[in-house]
């Protein structure tokens, strides 16, 4: 079967007395537009979107009939996690990450990335509040990069903002 769109999620839609059909998916696959795949129940499944930009959830619906249902399951995988102390922090550390573009991702105003270890060793030495966790990874930020220059000759919107902030 092919799914083109998702139905729902199950923060909105009831699906007692439904078979839940769980359809797992590691993190970066949510934003896969064409793929194939089998549910924990063994039905295979492809997944064609069409438009750009489209990603799947963790509880997405993907497919509901009478008997059953099947539904995205983000897989929890090994995360780098950074407790902000202050909302500059929060900036500069998503700033730093972005800049090494990087996936970030916003969960329960922490920050979280997929864990690599220079990656972590880095952001304990620059002294962010940073754990290693075993989580799922479901809040994607979605940030378009802008041109920017990284040479002496402009200074970015984020050394502005420093500035204006550390007078």
């Amino acid at each position: 079967m092919i799914i083109e769109s998702v139905l729902g999620n199950t923060a909105d839609i009831s699906l007692t007395n439904l078979e839940i059909d769980l359809l797992p998916l590691e993190w970066f696959e949510t934003t896969k537009r064409i793929q194939r795949k089998k549910t924990a129940a063994g039905h295979e499944i492809a997944i064609r979107f069409l438009r750009e930009g489209q990603r799947l959830h963790q509880g997405d619906i993907l497919l509901q009939d009478e008997q059953r249902a099947i539904v995205v399951d983000i897989i929890p995988s090994d995360a780098i996690v950074v407790t902000p102390r202050n909302l500059l922090e929060m900036g500069s550390v998503c700033y730093e990450i972005g800049n090494k573009h990087l996936p970030v991702f916003i969960q329960n105003d922490q920050v979280l990335l997929p864990f690599e270890e220079p990656i972590f060793r880095w952001l304990q030495a620059s002294g962010y509040a940073t754990e290693k966790q075993h989580t799922r990874l479901t809040n994607l930020l979605n940030a378009n990069v802008q041109p920017h220059s990284h040479g002496s000759g402009s200074s970015s919107l984020f050394s502005k903002i420093m500035s204006l902030t550390s007078r």
